[in-house]
């Protein structure tokens, strides 16, 4: 940490642990003094809780979060003195985070440069990127300013609806690599398919190909040494991303990575909303069927896939790796035009925040969206009801059980005025919805690791695929209309009359939903 935030937030921890100190003091020597117990109240707390506000208040501006984020938590410290400022250092502060955030970009930077000259040779050739259609010209260009993500034009994608059709051609790939295996998880279990992926590893790292993996601390929380140490002992190289401490008690934490990326040989990727865990393949009792989407990529998307590993590989091991065999060459017949996009805290831009937003606002006639969580800040919300108001078709698909309480009730509180607006939504019955896809006037898609909410588009670190093929589009657009069939439209006059328990614990789902 730098030295100037590593002070203030040093200083406010000092502020806050002696402030409380005297303030449980105070409630001790009152009892002696020879005053009224208003007195006495008013005595022992007036400094301290001047010196708490002020500095609280402080910190929070500080950090510069946003209006809505700041004022929920002056709500929180108001509503709990004291209590409300460890809560805070434990589950809101960022300063520490901000920063390896922030030297992460400086790192990408110097990764991307390293990798771009490889690219840039790669993909050198005469014909324009942007003679194309105007969707996918302004949507293109739009990720190559905010992101530097160039728009591969030979690539080939073939999409999975659900993880029995995803992990076999996963598993095929891990057992055929030759030169390496990359891969980067938000969630890996230790069960029957997470098992089948280690073993697959072993036997690459057997074979002499060469293996890194990373997975988050979070998500990964309930990863066992035994399986980590495993990989570790056959030759696989594996890293945590940003771990902490009590990771059970820190699920909500910041910057987390969130991405689900698995790169074979520099020809070969994978991408969607896949974690590795036997609930993706159904098996869970809770959620039994489990609805994804998630791509198989060939081609030079591929690179875009395999710079984001390496740039986050550098950063969890401060180890340089590139070259022409991270690379290679791409032989096949493949013409889709794809782009690969990463976000997150590191990136000078909210890139998928700033790409949802223009293709919703950008859409003339639909626009249709898979996601768990329906949790979008104040503009693309606005986006979504001008679009809807102006006569765009447009169907939001979520599920009907939760699997977070809170950022479940959240999406269930943006649904009346969604409604309100003309928007068409849908709970999904079939099983659990996971889907992250966004699809617009049959002209452009994404599919990734982003959901539709705050977390995903300001906070985490993510990656998506924008694809611009007729054909693949047209593709997923049957399919949403086919998740339709298996899903119950919310009625707007029906919702309204919705008991007052579920509208007491949406407004709770609407207050915390700014904290994260």
């Amino acid at each position: 940490m730098s030295p100037w935030p590593k002070r203030l937030f040093n200083g406010m921890i000092v502020i806050g642990v002696s402030v409380s100190l005297w303030f449980f003091w105070g409630i001790l020597q009152s009892l002696n003094w020879p005053m009224g117990w208003l007195d006495r109240g008013y005595y022992f707390l007036q400094l301290p809780f001047t010196l708490y506000a002020v500095s609280i208040c402080a910190l929070i501006f500080l950090e510069q979060k946003n209006p809505a984020k700041t004022m929920s938590w002056l709500l929180v410290f108001l509503a709990f003195p004291f209590v409300g400022f460890f809560f805070y250092i434990f589950l809101g502060q960022s300063f520490h985070k901000k920063y390896r955030a922030k030297r992460k970009r400086l790192r990408s930077m110097d990764t991307q440069k390293r990798t771009a000259f490889i690219q840039k040779e790669i993909l050198s050739r005469v014909d324009n990127p942007w003679n194309a259609q105007v969707f996918e010209r302004r949507m293109g260009k739009l990720l190559l300013q905010n992101s530097d993500s160039p728009l591969y034009m030979r690539s080939a994608t073939e999409s999975f609806i659900n993880g029995q059709s995803a992990f076999v051609k996963i598993l095929e790939s891990i057992r055929t690599a030759v030169d390496h295996v990359h891969l980067e998880y938000f969630i890996i279990r230790n069960d029957a398919i997470g098992n089948a992926i280690k073993d697959a590893l072993i036997d690459c790292a057997k074979r002499g190909v060469r293996v890194r993996m990373i997975y988050d601390s979070v998500g990964s929380w309930r990863l066992t040494k035994g399986y980590v140490n495993a990989l570790k002992q056959s030759g696989v190289e594996v890293k945590a991303f940003f771990p902490v401490a009590f990771p059970y008690f820190r699920r909500e934490l910041n910057y987390r990575n969130h991405r689900k990326i698995l790169v074979v040989d520099g020809r070969v990727g994978f991408l969607g909303g896949l974690n590795i865990g036997d609930e993706y393949l159904g098996k869970s009792k809770i959620f039994g069927y489990w609805r994804d989407t998630h791509l198989k990529i060939e081609g030079e998307a591929v690179y875009g896939l395999q710079s984001i590993f390496l740039m986050d590989w550098e950063f969890v091991t401060s180890e340089i790796i590139a070259g022409p065999e991270f690379f290679p060459k791409y032989e096949g017949d493949g013409v889709e035009h794809v782009q690969i996009v990463a976000s997150g805290p590191d990136a000078e831009w909210d890139a998928l925040l700033q790409a949802y937003h223009s293709l919703v606002s950008g859409a003339n006639h639909h626009v249709y969206i898979a996601t768990p969580y329906l949790v979008p800040e104040e503009g693309l919300m606005l986006a979504l009801r001008t679009a809807a108001l102006s006569g765009v078709d447009v169907r939001i698909l979520i599920p009907e059980k939760p699997d977070h309480f809170f950022v479940y009730w959240a999406t269930q509180g943006n649904i009346e005025d969604l409604l309100k607006a003309g928007i068409s939504i849908y709970r999904y019955q079939k099983g659990f919805m996971h889907s992250k896809l966004i699809l617009v006037d049959g002209e452009c898609a994404t599919v990734g690791t982003a959901n539709f909410d705050i977390r995903s588009l300001e906070i985490n670190f993510e990656a998506n695929a924008f694809l611009y093929d007729e054909k693949t589009i047209v593709n997923l657009e049957e399919q949403f209309l086919k998740d339709l069939q298996d899903s119950k439209q919310i009625i707007y006059k029906q919702f309204l009359n919705r008991p007052f328990r579920r509208k007491f614990f949406e407004a709770v789902g609407r207050f915390v939903s700014p904290l994260q």
